[in-house]
C-alpha cells in the first residue's frame, strides 16, 4: 500500500534533488519535508586540531574541511537561531542532518531519524497505550509523524506533544525497503542510521545504528511509565506496519544488559565534580556540558542527572529539567536514595507550579513527601490543594 501511495505522490509532485557531493553535508528541517536550512553554522571539531566553522549555503549545503573527512572522531555541531543545536560524532560525507525547531511543550519530545541513501525507505514507529504513529497512521493522541521520507537520508520525525504519565512508549525503526528479507543485515550494516531525541531546546540523546546485527526492525529505546528514556538496542523482524505494531504493542524489555567499566565510572565521577565546580562558579552552560559528558561515560550516574536537572532549571529549561530529574529518581540508590528522590520530585513540582499545572505539581509534592518529610513539601501540598478547590 505504501509503494502505491508513494508512486502516486511522485507522479503528482515529482522528486526533490539536492546537488550534494560526497564532500558535503546537507542540513534540513526536522519537521518540514525537504525544507533546507540556509545560513546554519556548522562547526567541525577534533581533539588536538583547530575547530573550523562553515555555513550552509542557500541550498542548506556546507562543505566538509578536507582534514575532517572520513573520520569517525570528528564532532560536528550545527546551530541555527530558533533550532536546537545538534551535536554528534560524524562520518559526515554525503549525509543529511535534520535540526529540530525549539519545542515549547513542557512534556514534549521530538524523535528525528536520519540515514544514508540505502535502504531508501526506512520508517519510524511509535507505540503506546491508546496510540500508534507511523507512515500509515500519521497522527494519534498527542503525537504526530511530521515527516515521512521514502527516498533515502531522511529525516523521519515523530513529535510527542505531551508525554502521558503512566504510559510506556516504544520506538522502532523499520526497514521498509527490505521488509520481505527476514534476518537481513541491511538496516544494521548499510543504513548508518541515527536517532536524535530532543526535549525543549536540547538534544538529549543520540542513538547510532549498531553493525553486524540482523533484522528488519531496530528498537533503540523506549520511554517508561515515569518518562525515563531507557536504552534497548533490540532487533526483530516484520514484513508490514501491522507486524511492527504487533511487536511493539506486546514488547517486553528484559532490562539493559550493558556494562559500565570501572574506569568509565571513575572518570564520570571526576567529570561530574568538575561540572559542580563550574555550576558553583556560575558557568551553567559549561556545567551542563560536563554533566552530559559524565552521563555519556556512565549512564547510571544518578548524581550527574540530579545536577543536570538543577542546572537546566537555573537556565529556565524546564522541559529538560523535568527529564533529568525523572532520570535521577529512576537511578537513585544507596542510603541517600530517598533524599535524591524527594529533592528531584520537589524540583519537578516547582516546575509544574511555575507553569500553573496545579494537579501535576500537587502529585509531585506528595511524591516528595512520601520519600522524606520536609516543611517545603507540606507547604507545596497546601498551596496546590488550595489552587484546585
Amino acid at each position: 500500500m505504501k509503494n502505491i501511495f508513494c508512486t502516486l505522490l511522485l507522479l503528482i509532485v515529482g522528486t526533490t534533488t539536492f546537488a550534494q557531493s560526497s564532500s558535503e553535508l546537507l542540513v534540513l528541517s526536522a519537521i518540514v519535508k525537504d525544507k533546507t536550512i540556509p545560513s546554519a553554522e556548522v562547526i567541525f571539531q577534533k581533539n588536538g586540531e583547530t575547530s573550523i566553522t562553515k555555513y550552509t549555503n542557500s541550498n542548506g549545503i556546507a562543505s566538509i574541511p578536507e582534514q575532517f573527512r572520513n573520520d569517525s572522531e570528528v564532532i560536528v555541531i550545527i546551530k541555527k537561531e530558533g533550532y536546537s543545536p545538534l551535536i554528534t560524532k560524524c562520518l559526515c560525507e554525503g549525509l543529511t542532518y535534520a535540526i529540530s525547531p525549539t519545542m515549547q511543550e513542557l512534556d514534549g519530545m521530538r524523535i528525528v531519524l536520519s540515514w544514508d541513501n540505502s535502504p531508501q525507505d526506512i520508517d519510524s514507529h511509535l507505540s503506546y497505550a491508546g496510540g500508534y504513529v507511523c507512515y500509515y497512521k500519521k497522527e494519534s493522541s498527542h503525537a504526530i509523524l511530521d515527516v515521512d521520507d521514502t527516498d533515502g537520508y531522511g529525516p523521519e520525525t515523530i513529535t510527542i506533544t505531551k508525554k502521558e504519565q503512566g504510559k510506556k512508549y516504544v520506538y522502532a525503526v523499520h526497514n521498509f525497503s527490505d521488509k520481505e528479507l527476514i534476518n537481513n543485515s541491511n538496516l544494521s550494516n548499510v543504513s548508518r542510521a541515527k536517532v536524535f531525541i530532543y526535549i525543549g531546546n536540547t538534544l538529549i540523546k543520540t542513538y547510532t545504528m549498531p553493525t553486524g546485527l540482523k533484522g528488519t526492525i531496530w528498537i533503540p529505546f523506549l520511554i517508561d511509565e515515569m518518562g525515563n528514556i531507557v536504552n534497548v538496542g533490540d532487533f526483530k523482524n516484520a514484513t508490514s506496519w501491522e507486524g511492527v505494531s504487533t511487536i511493539l504493542r506486546n514488547y517486553r524489555f528484559d532490562g539493559d544488559q550493558s556494562v559500565v567499566t570501572s574506569s568509565d565510572k571513575s572518570e564520570s565521577t571526576i567529570i561530574n565534580r568538575k561540572g559542580e565546580e563550574e555550576y558553583h562558579a556560575g558557568n551553567l552552560e559549561n556545567a551542563i556540558f560536563l554533566y552530559q559528558s559524565a552521563i555519556e561515560l556512565n549512564y547510571k550516574n544518578g548524581q550527574a542527572y540530579s545536577n543536570l536537572g538543577l542546572a537546566f532549571q537555573k537556565l529556565n529549561k524546564e522541559a529538560e529539567a523535568l527529564w533529568a530529574n525523572r532520570k535521577a529518581i529512576d537511578l537513585a540508590s544507596g542510603s541517600k536514595a530517598h533524599v535524591v528522590r524527594a529533592s528531584s520530585y520537589y524540583n519537578i513540582a516547582k516546575i509544574y507550579e511555575k507553569k500553573q499545572q496545579w494537579q501535576d505539581a500537587l502529585d509531585n509534592y506528595k511524591f516528595a513527601k512520601n520519600n522524606r518529610e520536609h516543611r517545603a513539601y507540606n507547604e507545596g501540598i497546601v498551596r496546590m490543594t488550595a489552587k484546585l478547590r
